[in-house]
């Protein structure tokens, strides 16, 4: 029996199928949490091979939902809650999609803090008492020099902000917080041309969140270890 429970959303596919692999081979406890668990091929595939895996449907579009798996999750604890899941709204000047704006910042900067809100208590009664949120150097303002996807960028920058300043609310709890630059990896949402495989991007980002900590909460780091700007 395992130690350690990871929570992680967006787990069929990509980094969070990813996360699912790597931590179910190591022995932790999964709660691998997608929209659609019936369609989850390799995320099914995966818990029939590993008993340490549990698959929960979740959307993080309905906080409802959100809060009826806490609600049914009430007695677990939980050392990691991994906010992975997220959409990238395409956007250009002169051509944005509003409607998809909104739902892409519901999904990418709210649900993150609603998860958190959500599962604060598993998360507090854990060993470790981590939360790390897949954000992206593309929400970095420092760092944007190229314009253009105004969607995703200020989606993933207001998650920064939101989860800054849950570092700061959970300190008292123990509990430590980063965002996670994963890097341009090869999944659906980073194409094929992407410069790292999803393998190499979650090892590094595992090694991050096992070195987080109080003294480094609130930081915004990327895969490789190397703190990024705001």
């Amino acid at each position: 029996m395992s130690l350690h429970q990871v929570l992680i959303t967006g787990a069929n596919r990509g980094i969070g199928l990813e996360f699912t692999k790597q931590y179910a081979k190591d022995g932790w406890n999964v709660l691998a949490c997608c929209r659609h668990p019936q369609s989850a091929i390799d995320l099914t595939a995966l818990a029939t091979a590993h008993s340490n895996v549990k698959i929960h449907t979740l959307d993080v579009a309905d906080f409802a939902q959100i809060d009826a798996l806490a609600t049914q999750l009430k007695d677990e604890s939980i050392d990691v809650l991994i906010n992975n899941a997220g959409v990238y709204p395409a956007s250009h000047f002169g051509d944005v999609d509003y409607a998809a704006w909104a739902e892409g910042f519901k999904i990418n900067s709210m649900a993150p803090l609603k998860m958190a809100e959500a599962f604060v208590q598993q998360v507090t009664r854990s060993q470790l008492k981590k939360m790390a949120t897949l954000s992206s150097k593309m929400g970095s303002i420092d760092d944007n020099t190229s314009g253009e996807s105004y969607s995703y960028r200020s989606s993933k920058c207001a998650v920064n902000m939101v989860m800054k300043s849950v570092s700061i609310d959970l300190k008292p709890y123990g509990i430590s917080v980063v965002t996670l630059h994963p890097g341009w990896v090869q999944t659906d949402m980073g194409g094929s041309n992407a410069m790292i495989s999803v393998q190499t991007s979650v090892t590094g980002l595992r090694k991050v969140i096992e070195g987080l900590s109080l003294q480094t909460t609130g930081q915004f780091i990327a895969y490789d270890g190397k703190l990024i700007t705001w």
